[in-house]
């Protein structure tokens, strides 16, 4: 919940001047939904693609405050986040809910980005495997095994965002693997296709050490995102 449109779409100009035009890097900005259509304007000719931050499964109706796939579609959208651990965690976010959202983002032409990760209870308690299963399990249900490889997975360590603490590269690529296993389990070329991102508080500092990692495709940037340098540091260190 950071930006006006305004502010956004100045946000988005300053990236455009920093991040130096490359195929070898997508860039995805996810703007609050008052922004998408500024910001979606504003990136099309370098190519950016703007996804929603969060969407109803349901195509239309007595959904106070929700919105659909249809609405992000036409504002400019082309993905989704969703599970992000702020919605499951200060929202109510379930993966029951989820095993509807995800199939129904694919279904209106919307790549999602599904969130899964565990809290710092749960890997004290050595159930980080164990929650990343079952969420991974129950949030894909619904998907299509044709459908499978379009959806991109993003490992949150719930532990490891705005706490102080910091995964380690090594626990960063044992869980990211094991999200591309879970996945191969399934269907192994989808795991072979399917991007997995982390979502640990990735920086200039540290995004090429962990893009680097065989596992770990991309980021999924938070405070970062919102400096410009930063943002595009990070890009850089994934070329």
């Amino acid at each position: 919940m950071n930006k006006t449109a305004a502010e956004a779409r100045a946000l988005a100009g300053d990236l455009l001047l920093k991040i130096e035009a490359t195929d070898a890097v997508e860039v995805v900005i996810c703007p609050p939904f008052t922004a998408i259509v500024d910001v979606a304007v504003a990136v099309k000719a370098r190519g950016f693609r703007v996804y929603g931050q969060n969407m109803h499964e349901e195509e239309s109706g007595a959904y106070t405050g929700e919105i659909s796939a249809l609405m992000l579609l036409d504002a400019g959208a082309s993905g989704v986040i969703l599970g992000h651990s702020e919605r499951r965690q200060l929202f109510g976010e379930t993966d029951e809910g989820l095993a509807r959202k995800v199939p129904a983002a694919l279904a209106a032409g919307l790549q999602p980005i599904l969130c899964v990760g565990e809290s710092d209870a749960q890997r004290e308690a050595g159930e980080t495997e164990d929650v990343l299963r079952r969420q991974l399990e129950a949030d894909l249900a619904g998907v299509d095994d044709d459908g499978l490889a379009g959806v991109v997975i993003a490992y949150e360590p719930i532990w490891a965002i705005g706490t102080g603490k910091t995964a380690s590269p090594e626990q960063a690529q044992e869980a990211c693997a094991f999200v591309r296993g879970v996945v191969a389990e399934r269907d192994a070329g989808a795991a072979e296709k399917i991007r997995v991102l982390y979502g640990g508080s990735m920086k200039p500092g540290n995004a090429a050490e962990l893009i680097a990692l065989p596992d770990i495709d991309g980021g999924l940037i938070g405070g970062a995102s919102l400096d410009a340098g930063d943002f595009a540091a990070i890009v850089a260190a994934a070329a």
